[in-house]
């Protein structure tokens, strides 16, 4: 470390800014020869009350040089402190205009020859000239920049972190006032440096001010205080986005989660956890994950299933989702879970022709101050996707591009993958994709389902229809014969039958209207089709017979029996005639007409037997 430069003191601000321009000028400030800047005033915030570093400064940049448009300053260099740049998860620089609006500026990752370390170089809003200033707002976000001490606590014990890093605004310019506020988690303070005796009020600790700090200055600012905010970190975040044309976007995200802080020495009470409020205090219950205000379908799962406790509640702007993993998180324990929801396409999707632009996050919010060690996002675009290019907010490493194959693919689906490492909720920006697809694509997936039932119900066909035996069967073509024969037998039997019906019929009408003209007409109609049916049955029982079916003498029976039937069916039209020609008594032939009835029903009753065997 080396100690800061103690010029001699100066009357007034001016020539204190004079020896600052000459150190500047001879090569202590800046190592490159560039105009003499300044940080005329730097007021630095150091926020310490989460389990991450927020470091932001105010800058006011000063030209402290002499020449024309020549020495003008188009961008300065910003360096990091050397026990910290290692954990550097976001930096971002604003420049403020007289309207005290912020825009922000361009950083780019530079090399100094001559130095190590990390060096960025912003570009201005507007060129310096000599003799004036800009006003910057510099902020870094430093992830595992507390370490937790003691490194191992109960359950009943708080949580003590330490911070080390540097008093001064580490610069390759001269500062001349600085100022250092630092916000801790507590109150509860155990140490912390004091140089320039600082001034402290409950959790914030004022240091400086300090005056002609020269460039690359440093001296160790530490403090060791309680803090017993969530020490959440996502050690792993695979991020899958599949993009439908067909009006869907379907998000999926798994997390490897872990509890970064203090790790919990001893057993776990779950008695003392719900009995006392105190008990745990740095221990997770739960967290807030935020959605997007379109998420629908939502669901949230680990290795073994579903998870009820969570709740969902939506708002005008966003989906607020409250997760509570199965068990709560100590220090060093982790869990694993799956989060995944839908989303409308024409809200993330936007077309011209056949150009498409998927406006999305690259990381969405997982939790409050999250910090994300390892992040892999893999997008799957539609089959057919072509020419396909992102612009990103912030550098991402992207590694070649896959296939994904699900239903109704068949060359695959392009699938972008990108990495990035050490994420903090400054990320929590848009990415665009470009690419073209054809339209006439979309076609594809209907028609595939439409030829693969054409080919089913085709095969079916073939196969019933087709006969695909070697050799011929005459047995069961003989079979197959006398089926058909039977079946005709059986038409034609239940035709023969329906023609008693209907004569049966005739005889109850002649009863009443008295018509003989009717039913000799009626008995004709039987006697004629009759003799026809019955020659028809007994061409088929010549077939069955010619087939050496045992099938005909069932049929030869079954003719038999419908003689009988026929006989005394005719019987009963006579008793009619005569009960109408009063020769019989009404009480005789109702005996009569019952008897041949009875004789009738059970000669039916043979055939029908008959007709089931066949």
């Amino acid at each position: 470390m080396s100690a800061p430069l103690r010029p001699p003191v100066m009357a007034s601000p001016a020539a204190r800014l004079l020896l600052l321009a000459a150190l500047a000028a001879r090569g202590l400030a800046s190592p490159e020869a560039a105009p003499a800047l300044v940080n005329e005033d730097v007021r630095r915030t150091v926020d310490l009350s989460s389990h991450l570093a927020k470091v932001t400064a105010e800058v006011v940049l000063a030209h402290a040089g002499h020449g024309g448009a020549a020495s003008r300053a188009s961008s300065f260099l910003l360096a990091l402190e050397p026990e910290l740049e290692a954990r550097l998860a976001h930096l971002g620089v604003q420049a403020k205009g007289e309207d005290e609006e912020e825009n922000n500026l361009e950083v780019r990752e530079t090399k100094v020859k001559g130095r190590s370390g990390r060096f960025f170089t912003v570009k201005l809003p507007a060129p310096l000239d000599p003799g004036s200033r800009v006003s910057l707002v510099v902020e870094a976000v430093y992830t595992h920049a507390l370490r937790p001490y003691p490194t191992h606590i109960t359950q009943a014990e708080k949580q003590f972190v330490v911070f080390e890093g540097n008093h001064y605004f580490y610069s390759p310019y001269p500062t001349a006032t600085q100022t250092t506020r630092v916000r801790l988690g507590s109150r509860n303070v155990e140490s912390y440096s004091r140089l320039g005796n600082p001034a402290r009020s409950d959790d914030v600790l004022d240091y400086g001010p300090f005056r002609d700090v020269p460039a690359f200055s440093q001296a160790v600012l530490r403090a060791h205080f309680e803090n017993n905010s969530p020490f959440l970190t996502v050690t792993g975040l695979a991020r899958a986005i599949e993009v439908s044309h067909w009006g869907n976007v379907a998000v999926e995200e798994s997390v490897w989660l872990r509890h970064s802080g203090a790790a919990l020495k001893g057993p776990f009470s779950r008695y003392d956890y719900q009995r006392q409020p105190d008990s745990g205090a740095a221990s997770v219950r739960a967290f807030k994950t935020i959605l997007p205000a379109a998420a629908q379908d939502v669901y949230y799962r680990d290795e073994i299933g579903n998870v009820s406790t969570s709740h969902l509640h939506v708002l005008d702007d966003s989906v607020e989702m409250e997760i509570r993993p199965r068990f709560p998180l100590f220090g060093g324990w982790k869990t694993h879970y799956v989060i995944g929801y839908n989303l409308p396409s024409y809200e993330y999707l936007y077309c011209l022709g056949d150009q498409y632009a998927l406006k999305m996050r690259f990381v969405d919010h997982v939790f409050d101050e999250q910090v994300i060690d390892s992040l892999t996002v893999k997008i799957i675009l539609p089959e057919g996707a072509k020419n396909i290019q992102i612009d990103s907010p912030y550098d991402i490493v992207r590694a070649p591009d896959e296939l994904h194959y699900t239903y109704l693919d068949t060359f695959g689906r392009p699938v972008i993958v990108a990495y990035k490492n050490n994420l903090v909720e400054q990320h929590i920006q848009d990415i665009v994709v470009h690419y073209t697809f054809n339209k006439v694509l979309m076609l594809q997936e209907p028609l595939l389902v439409v030829a693969a039932f054409y080919v089913l119900f085709f095969t079916v066909i073939v196969y019933v229809r087709l006969d695909f035996s070697i050799t011929k069967d005459p047995a069961a073509e003989a079979r197959m014969k006398v089926a058909c024969i039977t079946e005709q037998v059986l038409t034609l039997v239940n035709k023969r039958l329906g023609l008693y019906r209907h004569f049966e019929e005739a005889v109850n009408r002649y009863k009443q209207s008295r018509d003989a003209a009717a039913l000799s007409g009626g008995r004709k109609s039987l006697e004629a089709e009759h003799k026809a049916l019955t020659g028809e049955i007994a061409v088929l029982q010549s077939r069955l017979k010619a087939e050496g079916s045992d099938l005909c003498d069932r049929v030869s029976e079954m003719q038999k029996l419908d003689a009988q039937v026929k006989d005394l069916v005719l019987k009963s039209a006579v008793e009619a005639e005569r009960l109408v020609a009063g020769k019989v008594k009404k009480d005789t032939y109702v005996d009569n007409d019952k008897l041949l009835s009875g004789k009738r029903q059970e000669l039916v009753a043979k055939i029908d037997h008959i007709l089931d065997a066949l």
